[in-house]
C-alpha cells in the first residue's frame, strides 16, 4: 500500500512542492515548526532512511543541501536544521527547518497555522532562491 508521501509524489494528494528531480521530492511540511519547514523524500518508497542504498542516501543529502541553502536565502536564519525522525510516516524523510536557536527544532513546539496563500508564498520564495 502506498504511503501518503508516495501519493503526494504521484500527484494524488496536493502539496506545496518546492523541488524535485528523478529520485527526490521536496515539499512544505503541512504542520510546520517555522516558515520554510520543508520535507525531502526519496521517490522510492523506503521506510527507514538508513535502508537506502549508500549512493541514494548520499544523493538525498546533497539534494537536501541545495534545498536548505535556498531556505536560508528565502528565510534568513542562523542555520537550517536537519532532522530525521521517521516515526510519523513509514517513508524516509528529512526535515529542513530554519532556526534562530536549537529550540526551533523541537518537534514538541506548537506548529504554525498557515493559510493556503502563505504556504504558496513560502514555496514560491524557496523555489525562487534555488
Amino acid at each position: 500500500m502506498a504511503t501518503i508521501f508516495s501519493k503526494i509524489v504521484a500527484g494524488e494528494i496536493p502539496c506545496y512542492k518546492v523541488a524535485e528531480n528523478d529520485k527526490f521530492f521536496a515539499f512544505l511540511d503541512i504542520n510546520p515548526l517555522a516558515k520554510g519547514h520543508t520535507l525531502v523524500i526519496p521517490k522510492q518508497e523506503v521506510d527507514y532512511i538508513f535502508d537506502l542504498a549508500d549512493d541514494d542516501l548520499a544523493a538525498m543529502s546533497v539534494f537536501a543541501k541545495h534545498i536548505a541553502l535556498a531556505i536560508g536565502k528565502a528565510f534568513p536564519c542562523r542555520k537550517v536544521g536537519m532532522a530525521v525522525l521517521g516515526l510519523e510516516v513509514p517513508h524516509a524523510h528529512i526535515h529542513l527547518v530554519p532556526m534562530q536557536s536549537e529550540k526551533d527544532l523541537l518537534f514538541s513546539n506548537p506548529k504554525l497555522k498557515l493559510t493556503d496563500e502563505e504556504f504558496q508564498g513560502i514555496a514560491a520564495a524557496i523555489r525562487a532562491a534555488l
